[in-house]
């Protein structure tokens, strides 16, 4: 399959991770800007390979791109580690510009203020706190706690993360 395109973006080296989508003109806010596409799985097909790709990124010590995936039914996931799915590039930032939108059944990359030409889009990953230490977050905002978790978490991540530095320094 051809990769997936949209007249607002461009994909190039990222200051964030590896590879980032850029945006080639002005974005005004709502707009759809990409679908995210995939194979369309089954929820434990989706348990599996979320499962498989981490235990390979922790093997590996390195963020490999982790895990595509997105809830799309009741039923069934998307995954989005294929080779057309141009979105899957998009970062995760702690102070997002975009946010992912199911829109009956299709995962849209909305923006979610005007973004200028030249911006990185990213969208908050909203990954749980369970294993933070497993995806470092290199966003640079001034929100960011170091590791990629939903914004709901962050607070008490902070406060993990303080908590250690305290114990640490009592050592």
């Amino acid at each position: 399959m051809k990769p997936t395109t949209s007249k607002y973006i461009t994909v190039k080296k990222s200051k964030i991770h590896s590879t980032g989508i850029f945006a080639k003109k002005f974005i005004p806010k709502g707009t759809k800007i990409i679908e995210y596409v995939g194979e369309i799985i089954s929820k434990k097909e989706s348990d599996k390979r979320a499962v498989k790709q981490l235990r390979k990124h922790i093997t590996n010590k390195h963020y490999d791109g982790a895990v595509y995936i997105f809830d799309l039914t009741k039923n069934h996931d998307i995954d989005g580690n294929v080779s057309w799915n141009t979105a899957k590039w998009i970062n995760h930032s702690c102070e997002p510009n975009c946010e992912a939108e199911n829109i009956d059944e299709h995962i849209w990359i909305i923006a979610l203020r005007d973004i200028n030409k030249g911006e990185e889009l990213s969208y908050d990953y909203g990954y749980s706190i369970d294993d933070y230490e497993d995806h470092p977050c290199h966003c640079g905002s001034k929100k960011c706690v170091g590791y990629i978790v939903s914004e709901d978490k962050r607070s008490k991540l902070r406060k993990i993360l303080n908590s250690k530095k305290k114990s640490n320094k009592n050592i």
